[in-house]
């Protein structure tokens, strides 16, 4: 239980200190998911850290963006540096999924993709995002997905009220 309570004071913690400038509004937690509205520009989004990852800077959301007419964009903050010739690769439960990456970030190709990566994460209960680090060795970021689904759709609700 303390436990709990120290990666939700964490999240918002990382959160507000990530953009102390924004108007960011936080709508809940939800096990180890964070839901929050940013105004400007108006996106809506569910968040949580890795519960195993080399760096806290790490973390996955699901977001979405009325006025870019987006819903349920993900986007991944790896905890290393990617090799550019390693792919990414997000896993839940038997499922799997190539996602397209920069150097730290990785996304899914497309709309389709992000639909069946939450659709996966609404029954499944961890994630994991694997890559090759410029040093060579492979990664994993590892998320528990308790709350995940709760979380989504409170920021949805939230950017569509």
């Amino acid at each position: 239980m303390k436990s709990t309570r120290s990666r939700q004071a964490l999240l918002f913690a990382i959160l507000v200190a990530a953009a102390p400038a924004v108007a960011r509004d936080a709508i809940g937690v939800y096990g180890g998911w964070g839901a929050f509205a940013d105004a400007a520009p108006r996106r809506c989004f569910a968040i949580a850290q890795p519960v195993v990852a080399s760096s806290p800077l790490a973390f996955a959301s699901i977001a979405d963006w009325p006025r870019r007419n987006i819903r349920g964009q993900l986007h991944v903050r790896l905890s290393d540096r990617r090799a550019r010739q390693g792919r990414v690769t997000l896993s839940i439960g038997e499922r799997r999924f190539e996602l397209v990456a920069g150097d730290t970030d990785a996304w899914a190709p497309d709309a389709r993709t992000d639909a069946a990566i939450v659709a996966a994460m609404r029954v499944g209960r961890s994630m994991s995002v694997e890559a090759l680090a410029t040093t060579g060795r492979p990664f994993a970021d590892t998320y528990a997905l308790t709350g995940a689904a709760t979380a989504i759709d409170a920021a949805a609700l939230a950017c569509r009220g």
